[in-house]
């Protein structure tokens, strides 16, 4: 498997893959392609045999100078449970390091269990929230009305 940063025109190849990847859910919107052509020493494309099997689209803060947000991480079904996704951050944490970032966060939505198992597995920390949620801390309302969150954060 090769890692590389991501380039302009590989959101024409993701796009279509992110409503597939996620078993037919309305995904592709939450990826617009501006992450594609503005954070492209921060987001990376995992590739093996020259097919696209995973990326990671993250940033550095432009508020908060120790702080790099994931923003959206995707990996081909067949492909999971082959360290794509855990390859992936540990490029990203290796780049902010080297930028000078020392916090990493990112968000989910609380029914993704997987998700949330991922995330503290690799060292995140779940935020304390203002609810609980299937005994998972949440902030209410977080991405809009009935759009609750978990919010992690982890030290580098």
């Amino acid at each position: 498997m090769e890692i590389r940063s991501v380039y302009s025109l590989d959101y024409y190849e993701i796009s279509p893959l992110l409503n597939q990847w996620w078993g037919g859910r309305q995904m592709a919107d939450k990826l617009p392609k501006l992450f594609f052509d503005h954070f492209t020493d921060t987001s990376f494309i995992a590739e093996k045999d020259g097919k696209i099997v995973g990326f990671l689209i993250g940033f550095l803060s432009q508020s908060k100078s120790e702080e790099a947000y994931i923003h959206f991480v995707g990996v081909h079904p067949e492909y999971r449970k082959h360290n794509v996704g855990k390859t992936l951050y540990n490029k990203f944490f290796y780049v902010v390091k080297q930028k000078g970032g020392n916090i990493i966060r990112c968000v989910t939505s609380p029914i993704n269990k997987v998700s949330i198992s991922f995330h503290t597995n690799m060292g995140f920390d779940i935020e304390q929230g203002d609810a609980v949620v299937d005994g998972v801390p949440v902030y209410k309302d977080y991405d809009g009305p009935n759009q609750d969150r978990v919010l992690f954060k982890k030290n580098l």
